[in-house]
């Protein structure tokens, strides 16, 4: 079981290539919340020596995804049982599924989304993971360790940090969470009484493509001024 966080939300890592990534196998809650998290991107530039110039052309050449980093911590010494009983979950985020193919038809493992409640998400890959064991039982099992999991960005999707499918709430907003069979234009009917004004709603919470709302998504409703 996760630790007690309080009127905190848990931390999660799902699988989202399982069959059913909402069954608990699939989900990694941590046990603790992470202390920081450190968002990165880095953009390409190239740059062409001009002849008789000191500063050459630089042309942007394309943007690296984004990636996110952050130490878990992991500990099972007062109930005895072995550590890697979660942690082995992340491990198989790493590893080879034969099911899954890229585009060039190649094995891959799952993509996978980190999600803190319902302020943001993040949908990646895993691009490197290393545990390291801290404690153990009398009989040898690891009882506690640390691992500093590398996401990389695989979705292209909202704003950052407010990523979809959930929304960051803006101060003073209402929020709305989105359910099976929503769509855009009948929660701006049920909002505000006019389904036209869905544009108004997509607008509002950076919604590129208004037609691909996700069951959970948390939207920012905002008063018609």
């Amino acid at each position: 079981m996760a630790a007690e966080q309080g009127e905190y939300a848990v931390a999660t890592i799902r699988n989202l290539d399982a069959k059913d990534p909402n069954n608990p196998d699939n989900i990694v809650e941590c046990m603790f919340r992470p202390k920081q998290y450190t968002f990165s991107k880095r953009n390409n530039w190239n740059t062409n020596p001009v002849t008789g110039d000191d500063t050459p052309d630089v042309l942007f050449s394309g943007g690296d995804a984004m990636t996110l980093t952050m130490d878990l911590f992991f500990d099972t010494y007062e109930d005895g049982k072995d550590v890697r009983d979660y942690t082995n979950k992340l491990w198989k985020l790493m590893m080879v599924n034969e099911d899954l193919k890229d585009k060039e038809n190649k094995a891959r493992p799952p993509l996978c989304e980190f999600r803190w409640g319902e302020a943001w998400s993040f949908k990646a890959a895993i691009t490197s993971l290393d545990q390291t064991f801290t404690l153990f039982h009398s009989d040898g099992k690891p009882a506690r360790s640390t691992l500093k999991v590398s996401f990389k960005q695989a979705l292209k999707e909202g704003k950052y940090p407010g990523q979809n499918p959930t929304t960051t709430a803006k101060p003073g907003y209402k929020t709305r969470q989105v359910k099976q069979g929503d769509t855009l234009d009948w929660i701006a009917f049920d909002e505000y009484g006019d389904s036209a004004l869905w544009r108004f709603l997509a607008e509002t919470n950076g919604l590129d493509d208004p037609m691909k709302l996700e069951v959970g998504q948390l939207l920012a409703i905002a008063p018609i001024k």
